[in-house]
């Protein structure tokens, strides 16, 4: 929606929190679909550049200030056990660094994070340019609870075989680099008895998660089916997780102010 229908000072910045547990999930859970596309797209950040995706590419509340927010679906060679394919029409997404956890507030492990940059040009010889583009993976449910279970336990995350729910990603668009505390959560040093992070053993534990998981049966398909049943479902599984009442009550919330939206 173009930003002078957007009200003065209207910013989109969901927490990581926020996006894991209540927009990807509740995309891959079929929950209010329409109402959550209407607020962050579908979109193959691959198929285009990413200077053309914000303009193709543009939610309710979507503007030209980034971040920029994307649903992307799996591919047919990821779903048959390949890896993804990394390039654009004029580039190429390449890894930066190691795959790291996504955590509560409270200091429970939800879901994965991989910081890609884009490179303009054929691999490996493309030039780096300042695009850079955070993918973001939910854990399989009994994943989220054990990883939960060993958290109140004092045994660190990167000790479990992790996997991830792979129907679709939610990516996050930027030009500048660093993220407030407050959308960045991280356990401190001393939550729950754990020490910081080992990036190696995190990515070894997600790399051999996604490994495990392609041997899954496959994830049934996407239903359009919003009823009151299945959200009712829904609401109940985010409770079991002990997710944030208020991110419960934001699916209602939500789509009464979506309702009202012209």
């Amino acid at each position: 929606m173009a930003d002078e229908l957007l009200p003065p000072g209207f910013r989109f910045y969901p927490t990581e929190e926020e996006l894991v547990c209540f927009y990807l999930r509740n995309k891959l859970d079929s929950v209010r679909r329409g109402d959550i596309e209407r607020v962050i797209p579908v979109a193959d950040v691959c198929a285009l550049d990413p200077w053309h995706l914000k303009d193709a590419h543009r939610g309710d509340f979507s503007g030209d200030a980034e971040p920029w927010f994307y649903f992307c679906p799996r591919q047919e060679r990821e779903a048959r056990g390949g890896r993804p394919s990394r390039t654009t029409p004029s580039g190429y997404w390449k890894a930066a660094g190691t795959p790291g956890l996504v955590y509560a507030a409270d200091g429970r492990p939800i879901g994965t994070k991989k910081t890609m940059v884009f490179y303009r040009g054929r691999a490996p010889a493309g030039a780096k340019t300042e695009w850079k583009l955070n993918e973001y993976k939910a854990l399989e449910e009994e994943d989220e609870y054990a990883a939960a279970a060993a958290a109140h336990a004092g045994v660190p995350g990167p000790s479990l075989n992790l996997q991830t729910r792979g129907e679709f990603t939610l990516c996050r668009l930027y030009t500048k680099s660093g993220c407030p505390r407050q959308f960045d959560r991280r356990p401190g040093a001393a939550a729950a008895g754990r020490g910081s992070e080992n990036p190696a053993a995190v990515a070894a534990a997600l790399a051999d998660g996604e490994g495990k998981g392609r041997k899954r049966k496959t994830a049934p398909a996407l239903s359009n089916d919003t009823s009151s049943s299945d959200d009712g479902d829904t609401q109940r599984r985010l409770r079991q997780r002990g997710t944030d009442w208020g991110l419960i009550d934001d699916i209602a919330d939500l789509s009464e102010f979506l309702d009202s939206w012209p």
